[in-house]
C-alpha cells in the first residue's frame, strides 16, 4: 500500500528571502520518505513564520485540512518544533491525527507515536520542553536588546532606512530624504503626500523593496535613531553610537505632530482642495466651506455646510478652481515682495534648548535613582508613585517645549527664493514639482484669512471684490481687503 506523505517545512526568520532554510528541510524530508518507502504527495511551506509568535500559519492550517479530508496518510517534518511550539497547537495536532492513525516522522527527533497514551505523553513532554526553550530564548533576546540599547549599540535586524547594513553607518542619500521629510512634516505637509512623492520617485523600503505606506513612513520618521537616540519598548534609554540624522528638537517636533490626536489621518478625510475647512463663510463667519458638485453644471464648488432657516442651499457658493487660483496668485504675489522675509515669525524667545536637554537627562537619571531607592527600601511605594508622577509630568513638559522650539514656520524655504511662483506652482502642467497641497494649505492658514461673501444675484463671472482678504502677519502696506 502506498503511503501518501505530506511534508511540512517552516523557518521562523528568512533574512535573505531566498527560502534556503525550508529548501534544506524539504530535501531532508524527501530523503526520509525514500527510506520509509513513502510517496511525497504534497509539500506545505510556511516561510518566515514563527510558531512561537502565535501568528497565523496558512500552510499549517492547510495541512490540518488535508489530514481531515483524508488526502494524506502520514506527515514528515524536519523536527517536531517545526510543527508546533505551544501546548494548544500540540493538542490540536493530537486531536486531528490520533483518530485517523496518521503517523508523524521527523528527520531529527524520530517518530511521533500518537496512537498510544505513552507516545502522546512523550509528545506532550517534548512540546513543553520546546515551549520552554522558546520562552527562554525570548528572555535572552530581550535582555540582550535591552543591554545593547542602554549601551547605545544596535542589536541587529533588517537594515534601517537611512543606514547601511551595519545599522550604524549613515547612508547619505536616504538620510537626506529623512531630513527633507521631517522638515516637511513640521511645516505642515501630510504623511500621505510624502508617501506618494517617494513612491513616484521610486524610493523603496528596506523590507524587500516594497512601496511606502502611511504606516511605514510614519514609523521611520518617528524612530529615535534619527535623532541619535536609543529607544527600547517605547522609552529613550540613552544616546546612540551613531550621529543624528536630524536634530533632536526636530525629531521631537515630528513625533509631536504625528501623534497629535487632532490630526485627521483617515484617507477619506484628507482635503483635496486648498481652502477646504480654511475659507470662511461671509454669512456665518465660520470656516465651513467644503467642495462638492454644483448641481447640473457638474463643476466643483465651495459651499458653506451650514443652512439658514427656510433655505435649502448653503450661505455662499463659489466655483472651487477659480477661487483657489485667485487665492494662490494673491499669496504668491505677497510672498514675492522684497519685504517677504519679514513675514517669518521669530523663534521662541527665552528658550534655552541646551538647558532643556540637560534637564531632560537629569530627570531620566532621577527616575532611575528613584527606582533603585525603592528597591533598596529607602523610599515607600507612595513616595515613589508621587515623585515619579511629578517627574514624568516634567518630562512631558520638556518634550513639548523642545517640540515647539523645532516647529518650522511653513513660510521658511519659500520666501526669499528667486522665483516664488515656479516653486509654488511648479514647472510641469500637472504641478507635480510644485509645493504639495499640504504645504500650501499650511502657508494659507498661517498667512491670511479668506472670507467668501455673497455676490449680487444673477452674477455669472468671478467677482474679486466679494473675497475678503485679511493678512494675519500684516506688514506696512498690507491693508485688509475685506468687503
Amino acid at each position: 500500500m502506498t503511503v501518501r506523505a505530506a511534508v511540512y517545512v517552516r523557518i521562523s526568520q528568512d533574512r535573505t528571502g531566498a527560502g534556503l532554510g525550508v529548501e534544506r528541510q524539504e530535501a531532508d524530508c524527501r530523503a526520509l520518505a525514500e527510506r520509509l518507502g513513502w510517496t511525497v504527495a504534497r509539500v506545505f511551506v510556511d516561510n518566515d513564520v514563527s510558531a512561537y509568535s502565535g501568528k497565523s500559519r496558512p500552510q499549517y492550517r492547510a495541512l490540518l485540512d488535508a489530514i481531515e479530508a483524508g488526502q494524506v496518510d502520514g506527515v514528515l517534518c524536519w523536527h517536531t518544533d517545526r510543527l508546533h511550539r505551544s501546548p494548544v497547537e500540540l493538542e490540536q495536532w493530537i486531536t486531528t491525527c490520533e483518530p485517523r492513525s496518521i503517523p508523524t516522522h521527523t528527520v531529527q527527533a524520530g517518530a511521533l507515536d500518537l496512537t498510544t497514551s505513552q507516545g502522546r505523553m512523550i509528545a506532550r513532554i517534548s512540546g513543553a520542553v520546546a515551549r520552554h526553550e522558546s520562552e527562554h530564548k525570548a528572555d535572552r533576546i530581550r535582555a540582550a536588546r535591552r543591554q545593547a540599547a542602554t549601551q547605545g549599540r544596535w542589536s541587529g535586524g533588517v537594515r534601517p532606512f537611512g543606514f547601511e547594513a551595519d545599522g550604524v553607518t549613515i547612508r547619505a542619500t536616504e538620510a537626506a530624504e529623512i531630513v527633507k521629510a521631517s522638515e516637511a512634516i513640521v511645516a505642515g505637509t501630510g504623511v500621505r503626500t510624502i508617501v506618494r512623492e517617494w513612491n513616484d520617485r521610486g524610493l523603496r523600503t528596506t523590507f524587500g523593496a516594497h512601496e511606502w505606506t502611511h504606516t511605514a513612513l510614519r514609523d521611520v520618521l518617528m524612530r529615535p535613531r534619527n535623532a541619535g537616540l536609543m529607544g527600547y519598548l517605547g522609552e529613550i534609554v540613552g544616546p546612540a553610537s551613531w550621529p543624528a540624522i536630524v536634530p533632536e528638537a526636530t525629531w521631537r517636533a515630528v513625533c509631536s505632530t504625528l501623534t497629535d490626536p487632532a490630526r485627521r489621518t483617515a484617507p477619506g478625510n484628507q482635503p483635496r482642495w486648498l481652502g477646504s475647512g480654511l475659507y470662511q463663510c461671509g454669512v456665518c463667519g465660520r470656516p465651513e466651506l467644503r467642495v462638492g458638485q454644483n448641481g447640473r453644471k457638474k463643476y466643483p464648488a465651495y459651499r458653506c455646510r451650514l443652512r439658514e432657516n427656510g433655505r435649502t442651499s448653503g450661505h455662499v457658493l463659489r466655483r472651487a478652481d477659480v477661487l483657489d487660483s485667485f487665492v494662490e496668485r494673491l499669496i504668491v504675489a505677497r510672498l514675492s515682495r522684497p519685504d517677504a522675509l519679514d513675514l517669518i515669525e521669530p523663534e521662541l524667545d527665552g528658550m534655552d534648548t541646551t538647558a532643556l536637554h540637560a534637564e531632560q537627562l537629569s530627570v531620566s537619571q532621577r527616575l532611575d535613582d528613584l527606582a533603585a531607592a525603592f528597591a533598596d527600601g529607602a523610599v515607600t511605594l507612595g513616595q515613589l508613585q508621587t515623585a515619579t508622577e511629578r517627574l514624568r509630568a516634567r518630562q512631558d513638559e520638556i518634550g513639548r517645549d523642545l517640540a515647539a522650539a523645532a516647529q518650522t514656520d511653513p513660510l521658511v524655504g519659500v520666501v526669499g527664493t528667486p522665483d516664488v511662483a515656479s516653486l509654488w506652482f511648479g514647472t510641469r502642467e500637472d504641478r507635480a514639482d510644485g509645493l504639495p497641497l499640504g504645504r500650501r494649505r499650511a502657508i494659507l492658514d498661517a498667512l491670511v484669512t479668506i472670507t467668501v461673501h455673497r455676490t449680487q444675484p444673477g452674477r455669472r463671472t468671478f467677482d474679486p471684490s466679494s473675497i475678503g482678504v485679511e493678512w494675519k502677519r500684516a506688514l506696512p502696506g498690507d491693508e485688509p481687503a475685506a468687503t
